[in-house]
C-alpha cells in the first residue's frame, strides 16, 4: 500500500517548523512552559483546557494543531482516524513531579491534577478529544526515533483496520529536552480535503522519516 505524508510539524530545539517553513523561533525564555505558551499565543489557538495539560501533552497537542490546521482532516469519518505516537522517556518528565509531591510523607500531598497524566497515552487522548478521533491508537516506547518500528505498525494498521489516515511520530520531553515530531499519513491518491500548501507530499517510507526528522 503506498502511504504518505501530507502535513508534518516538528518542535524542536526553540523553533517550530511547519511543512519546511520555519514558523516560529524563540531564543531566550526562562521555562519551556514559558516556550510552548508563547507558541500556542502567537498560533491563536483557541483551546482553553490547553493550560490544564502536562508538558508533554502540551508538546504534542501544539504539533496536532499545527499540522491539521495546514491539512484538515473533515474528510473522515471519527472511527477512520488513527494516532500511533512514541517516544522515550514515556511520561517521565510528569512521573517526576508527582514523585516530588508524595516523597516527604510529613507534608503529603499527591495532586490529581499531575497524576492524570502519568502515562505516555494520555497525549493522545487529548489530541483525539479535541478532533474527535474515535479510531485505533497506539503509544509505542523505543529508545530512540525508530522510523521502521513506525512504519511496520502504521503500515498494518492500514491494511488490516479501517484506518483510513493516521497521525503518528515522537513526543519526546525529558527536563529540558524536548522533540515532536508529528505527521498526518494518508493513502497516495486521496482527493485533497484542505488548502494547498508549499509542502509537497512524501512517500511514507523509513528512509523519509528518518530524514524528515533529522531535516531541522
Amino acid at each position: 500500500m503506498d502511504l504518505i505524508i501530507t502535513s508534518y510539524c516538528q518542535i524542536h530545539e526553540k523553533k517550530v517548523v511547519l511543512n519546511d517553513r520555519l514558523i516560529y523561533f524563540m531564543e531566550n525564555y526562562l521555562t519551556f512552559a514559558d516556550f510552548l505558551k508563547s507558541v500556542y499565543k502567537q498560533e491563536e489557538i483557541n483551546y482553553p483546557k490547553f493550560y490544564k495539560m502536562d508538558s508533554v501533552s502540551k508538546l504534542g497537542f501544539l504539533a496536532t494543531e499545527l499540522v491539521l490546521r495546514e491539512k484538515p482532516i473533515t474528510g473522515y469519518r471519527s472511527d477512520a482516524m488513527g494516532v500511533v505516537l512514541s517516544n522515550s522517556s514515556a511520561s517521565l518528565d510528569t512521573d517526576i513531579l508527582h514523585n516530588e509531591s508524595i516523597k516527604d510523607r510529613a507534608s503529603y500531598f499527591p495532586s490529581p491534577s499531575v497524576f492524570v497524566y502519568t502515562l505516555p497515552n494520555i497525549v493522545i487522548g487529548e489530541i483525539c478529544i479535541r478532533n474527535k478521533i474515535n479510531g485505533e491508537n497506539a503509544f509505542l516506547i523505543t529508545e530512540k526515533f525508530d522510523g521502521k518500528v513506525l512504519d511496520n505498525y502504521i503500515r498494518d494498521l492500514f491494511l488490516n483496520s479501517e484506518v483510513e489516515a493516521c497521525l503518528c511520530g515522537w513526543v519526546e520531553l525529558l527536563g529540558n529536552k524536548y522533540n515532536a515530531f508529528i505527521m498526518l499519513v494518508e493513502k497516495a491518491g486521496i482527493p485533497e480535503n484542505g488548502p494547498e500548501t508549499v509542502f509537497k507530499p512524501l512517500r511514507f517510507t523509513v528512509e523519509n522519516l528518518n530524514q524528515l526528522i533529522e531535516r531541522n
